[in-house]
């Protein structure tokens, strides 16, 4: 979803923020990747929240003040949905497991549109991401009550490497929950903390709570007020996405 959430927010915001808001609206497009399947594999029903902090950001308190700073993800059977707020945009993403399709709800001050991704998109969307290796640390971490490990993950790109740490908990998902994320797919377990590395932000997700909870089963479907559309639709509609 990256692609649709820049070319709206170019948009939305002054052209003296374009950069900031291209660059965590590709983090944050990375931010469902990693949570959004927080608990795949697993008999778990409730809510997820993260604290989204910027360690080392560059960036002014007034621009801080637009990025985000919590992430709720919910679950529900075979099915998640992860909201955010982004600026004046409500953003969802609500991911299948059954069928790896996902589909992004995007709610444009009052404008309601529904984007829709399958399987192989998502495959291509991955293609070429480079390749990871995980490496556990042994070292053992209570975050939002449950025990989670650390693994430090390298992500090598064309011969430059990268590398992160994440704490994880297998009590609460599998290698399943990560199924889309390139960085973190071969990770056994449902992501508890990590650091997102960009060249210019970066962003650190921690869980602050864990609510076992029921969920009504029409959170996790498309409203009826929404419209469906693509990426490409959406780009022509808001400008086409221009620099």
């Amino acid at each position: 979803m990256s692609q649709v959430l820049i070319n709206i927010l170019k948009i939305l915001n002054p052209s003296n923020m374009k950069k900031v808001f291209i660059v965590y609206a590709a983090l944050l497009a990375f931010a469902f990747f990693s949570l959004n399947n927080a608990c795949a594999g697993k008999p778990f029903e409730g809510v997820i929240t993260y604290k989204i902090t910027y360690p080392d950001n560059k960036y002014s308190e007034s621009q801080m003040a637009m990025f985000p700073k919590v992430l709720t993800v919910s679950i529900k059977g075979s099915k998640s949905r992860t909201d955010l707020q982004v600026g004046g945009m409500n953003t969802v993403e609500i991911t299948d497991y059954d069928t790896k399709s996902k589909v992004a709800l995007l709610n444009l001050m009052g404008q309601k549109y529904a984007i829709k991704q399958s399987s192989a998109d998502i495959e291509k969307e991955m293609a070429g991401e480079g390749t990871p290796t995980v490496e556990l640390s042994g070292e053992i971490k209570k975050i939002a009550g449950y025990n989670c490990k650390k693994a430090i993950v390298t992500m090598n790109n064309d011969g430059i490497k990268t590398t992160f740490e994440v704490y994880y908990s297998d009590e609460l998902g599998s290698k399943l929950a990560n199924f889309d994320n390139p960085v973190y797919k071969d990770i056994d377990g449902a992501l508890l903390e990590f650091v997102l590395k960009n060249r210019d932000v970066n962003m650190k997700f921690t869980a602050t709570s864990i609510e076992k909870k029921n969920l009504p089963a029409k959170d996790f479907e498309i409203p009826s007020d929404y419209v469906l559309t693509t990426q490409e639709e959406l780009k022509s509609k808001f400008g086409g996405g221009g620099e």
